[in-house]
């Protein structure tokens, strides 16, 4: 057993079964969790997965250093692990080598691989050889250096909500009792309830979209479109268009193939805070040949 995992994993779950308890729900604290699963899911789907791991898009250092503390607040591994991981997954996906292939089953592929130590992916040789543009990166090697960074983020920022929520609520009802039930309910569905929901929509990509769904393209293994994880995941459960064209910014293949998480890539380059966002693949050979098309997926 991987205890560094299984034991926050397990944890939080548990953590998160207390707003069951009546006196924990605000409806704030509901409207926070939700907002929090796309703005902090985000920082995984666009920053880990896109920019850093596929390099579709470049960001300002600083933009891309706000959206990796928004990832190490969603409990998700430090960036060189993170990116190794998927690169390797990426090279030997559903064979043998794949960390999370659901020919191991649903349990495994969804969380179960994450419960059982991995020579593969928790080698520092395996982080310089999938991860090395990376781990280039002073900022980035530290936290290799220092993994309990990924536990001092997610704590600090727990805190954060806990006051936040304790310092209205003593100003909107007056009372520190008030005040306390009010960060407690903060934390409780802000963070650990939103957790538990960004940790279940991103493994959702690694289970769900290797077992069911369509395929637009036949790749060389069993990736495949899922409306319903692309619904969740703004935008990655279109996989088997991802795997037929990782180094895209843009998984929206077919016009309703919506990929929020590519117009938001957009939109940061519309206000010049996103550059070099790497077009689909068809569009790139059209350019290489001169042509111009005009294309729903960018």
């Amino acid at each position: 057993m991987n205890w560094v995992y299984a034991i926050p994993i397990v944890g939080i779950h548990l953590l998160a079964c207390a707003v069951f308890w009546p006196a924990l729900f605000s409806r704030t604290g509901l409207i926070v969790a939700l907002v929090g699963v796309h703005v902090f899911g985000q920082s995984i789907n666009v920053c880990y997965h896109r920019q850093l791991t596929h390099r579709s898009f470049k960001t300002p250092r600083w933009l891309e250093r706000v959206f990796v503390l928004g990832a190490l607040c969603c409990l998700q591994d430090t960036p060189g692990k993170w990116v190794a991981t998927h690169r390797v997954h990426h090279r030997h996906s559903d064979d043998q080598p794949d960390p999370h292939s659901p020919l191991a089953g649903f349990i495994w592929a969804h969380v179960g691989w994450l419960m059982v130590h991995n020579r593969v992916t928790e080698s520092m040789a395996t982080y310089q050889r999938y991860a090395k543009d990376v781990l280039s990166d002073r900022f980035y090697m530290t936290m290799e250096k220092c993994p309990l960074i990924v536990f001092y983020v997610y704590a600090a920022h727990a805190v954060l909500f806990f006051a936040a929520g304790l310092f209205v609520g003593r100003w909107t009802d007056g009372t520190w009792d008030a005040g306390v039930w009010f960060g407690l309910s903060l934390l409780f569905w802000g963070v650990f309830v939103r957790t538990v929901l960004v940790w279940h929509i991103t493994w959702s990509v690694n289970s769900l979209t290797h077992l069911f769904g369509y395929r637009n393209y036949k790749t060389n293994e069993n990736s495949r479109n899922s409306w319903l994880v692309a619904l969740l995941t703004v935008g990655e459960g279109w996989h088997n268009n991802h795997h037929h064209d990782q180094a895209s910014a843009s998984n929206q293949h077919r016009w309703w193939e919506l990929d929020v998480s590519y117009y938001e890539i957009k939109m940061l380059q519309w206000v010049g805070l996103a550059w070099d966002v790497v077009p689909p693949r068809h569009r790139r050979e059209a350019a290489s040949k001169g042509v111009l098309v005009d294309d729903v997926s960018g």
